[in-house]
């Protein structure tokens, strides 16, 4: 199967970075105004993430974030103030048109990446689906989720690299999923942060351990990933979601300057 053909939205690497979840407008004006600065340092666009809704916590005591009519708004302020291009994911069908309205790429969660009703939605908008790959597929297993969002009208899909599950609480990369990828679309992610989880492992929430990120991502290059995903934040251990994995927003530059190098 051919990968797609590239657009606007594509480039030779692809950078996304940012905040697991939504949790302030301060936090969004922090890691956004250091996006913009890594991005002149290193002539580069990264592509500022952030989520409206965390619906896949572990628990149901677990933060999830401003919901989806606060959360774009905020998006949306973030996107006219600083110029950086968006992605969120959906986790609902309904929720494809209004987000697709504010964002440049519509992500598809993991666990939700076979679901065809919300691929057929995510395409349609005309937004960049970037689906990411479930924890229980192989990279050859993706080719039917994209063709989902193909047969839909998607102009441009790519593909997230995240980690299978192996036991219970962890996960482990296999990199030739990234190469196996490759043959079904041009973009290929490394999702560094959540391929270091330990789901479900931390009483109640997922744990993860953020030292290996900067590996998976020299890792992923080897095996010829076109793209690099990191949630970061300011203060990763007093993050509402993902505290463990996330890396050090002061960190990310160094680790992009050694990706690109």
């Amino acid at each position: 199967m051919q990968g797609n053909t590239h657009n606007e939205l594509s480039m030779e690497q692809t950078f996304i970075a940012g905040p697991c979840v939504i949790e302030s407008a301060e936090l969004l004006d922090t890691v956004a105004a250091k996006l913009v600065e890594i991005n002149q340092h290193q002539g580069i666009d990264i592509i500022f993430k952030a989520s409206f809704d965390k619906a896949n916590r572990t628990s149901i005591k677990s933060f999830r974030g401003p919901g989806i009519d606060k959360g774009l708004q905020m998006l949306s302020d973030v996107k006219e103030k600083y110029g950086l291009r968006l992605l969120t994911d959906i986790h609902e069908a309904w929720q494809a048109n209004l987000a697709g309205q504010v964002v440049d790429v519509l992500q598809i969660p993991a666990f939700l990446c076979r679901q065809t009703n919300l691929l057929v939605a995510a395409a349609k908008t005309g937004r960049t689906v970037n689906i990411k790959k479930a924890q229980f597929l192989s990279g050859q297993d993706m080719r039917y989720p994209v063709e989902k969002a193909r047969d839909a009208g998607a102009k441009e899909v790519w593909l997230t690299e995240r980690g299978n599950m192996i036991g219970y609480n962890n996960l482990a990369v296999d990199f030739r999923n990234i190469p196996d990828m490759l043959e079904i679309v041009d973009n290929v992610i490394m999702d560094c942060t959540h391929s270091v989880q330990r789901p479900g492992g931390a009483d109640g929430k997922t744990g993860g351990d953020r030292r290996y990120v900067p590996m998976m991502a020299m890792a992923a290059k080897a095996f010829g990933a076109t793209g690099w995903f990191f949630e970061v934040h300011p203060n990763p251990d007093q993050g509402l979601s993902d505290a463990a994995n996330m890396l050090e927003l002061d960190k990310l530059e160094g680790v992009i300057e050694e990706v690109r190098g």
